[in-house]
């Protein structure tokens, strides 16, 4: 009886931490009941929560079930196997896919479409692993048995297929850092516009040189110092 008891309490704080994750991180939130009546995402935790000690027990076929009626109510799709820290927070949640062997880590942010995906058929280790107060950004997927290193932040619409280093922000398709502890990588300089190059202006100077040219030739031919032929191959 204690060891149920001891459960049950987990199994509250856990649930708490989720339902106080979207009431400090997304200014839409109007309230504990708010979140518990009217995000998807919250639901979709919450269901999780009750699903996987039943999936870590052995019991078989019902976890699946019970996910696939979570996903259908909530459009959030999360594996019973996967291990999900606490105080997450799944944000409108539509289109969030997560894997068999995912990990999501403390204080982890996920937007909406974001898939923590496979790249392989083996039945190991094979999808990724995310540290602590990771943020993941919308439409964004991570693919493969990798790691995102605690408070990584990944852009929306990326695509992250190896590693990133914590407190690293990444971007784009696949993914690069572009920021590490705060600063720019590789940034390149801002130029005021009055430096800009003038294609313009580029081509009347062009311009300009071939008409003095053709002048010069004109003048020369005028007095006689080119001779016919010489004459013919300018102008063909």
């Amino acid at each position: 009886m204690t060891a149920w008891v001891k459960l049950l309490q987990m199994l509250f704080d856990v649930v708490l931490a989720d339902l106080q994750a979207p009431l400090q991180r997304d200014p839409a939130a109007r309230g504990w009941l708010d979140v518990v009546l009217s995000y998807p995402g919250f639901h979709a935790l919450v269901a999780h929560r009750l699903i996987h000690p039943l999936y870590k027990a052995g019991i078989p076929i019902l976890p699946r079930l019970l996910s696939n009626v979570s996903r259908f109510l909530t459009q959030v799709e999360i594996h019973p196997a996967a291990k999900i820290g606490r105080g997450v927070f799944i944000d409108h949640g539509s289109g969030v896919v997560v894997g068999e062997t995912a990990e999501i880590g403390d204080g982890c942010t996920i937007y909406q479409g974001v898939t923590l995906g496979g790249t392989s058929l083996s039945h190991g280790k094979r999808h990724p692993t995310l540290g602590k107060n990771v943020t993941i950004g919308v439409n964004s997927s991570v693919l493969g048995a990798i790691l995102l290193g605690d408070n990584a932040k990944v852009g929306g619409g990326s695509v992250v297929v190896k590693d990133v280093p914590a407190n690293a922000t990444v971007v784009g398709v696949p993914a690069r850092v572009v920021m590490q502890d705060g600063k720019p990588i590789r940034a390149v300089p801002e130029r005021p516009q009055v430096h800009m190059p003038d294609p313009t202006a580029d081509a009347i100077s062009r311009l300009q040189h071939k008409i003095a040219q053709l002048e010069a030739r004109l003048t020369e031919l005028e007095q006689g110092e080119a001779t016919e032929e010489e004459a013919w191959s300018w102008v063909i």
